[in-house]
């Protein structure tokens, strides 16, 4: 049994040791590097603060991430601002892979990520770029698996849709 000193202590590595991931997903969210890190802040604390709610230490990591996506959320819903696109969307997913893909994919990816909803691109960051199981991402997002999947896979068709150029008609005369 995890006691209460012990629980704080393991919090504390992991936070510690993944900071980035967490401020990655803040990020993921308000597309603002001061913005991601007050979020990030705050999660951290809420996280601290509330740990006695973590029912299962190994299900730590979607409890953070579950925090830090509604602390983003919560912080979108105050600000009732759009989220602006700028030349860092999504950089620091897409660094590691500009070595080995087509840039121009990547900024075409960046691009149709920006407009999803926050919700929508959530979702997508959760599973495909934090890796995260489809049971973890409705765990983190506090939904039911079904619910998490049907949401995910229209999500991922919203963003299909956006990276299609489009089709020019040919016409022969």
């Amino acid at each position: 049994m995890f006691t209460k000193r012990k629980l704080i202590k393991e919090l504390e590595e992991y936070l510690l040791a993944n900071q980035e991931n967490i401020y990655r997903l803040a990020y993921s969210y308000v597309k603002n590097p001061e913005d991601a890190l007050d979020i990030t802040q705050e999660a951290v604390f809420k996280a601290i603060s509330g740990v006695d709610s973590l029912k299962n230490p190994q299900g730590m990591k979607t409890w953070v991430y579950r925090i830090v996506s509604n602390t983003a959320l919560d912080f979108l819903r105050k600000q009732k601002r759009l989220v602006v696109v700028d030349e860092d969307t999504l950089g620091f997913y897409l660094e590691e892979s500009r070595a080995s893909r087509d840039e121009g994919k990547d900024l075409d990816l960046a691009m149709a990520l920006e407009k999803l909803t926050p919700r929508e691109r959530g979702r997508i960051v959760l599973r495909y770029f934090e890796d995260l199981k489809l049971e973890e991402v409705a765990e983190v997002l506090n939904e039911n698996i079904n619910t998490t999947k049907s949401r995910l896979y229209a999500s991922l068709r919203k963003l299909r849709i956006e990276m299609e150029e489009p089709t020019q008609e040919v016409k022969h005369g």
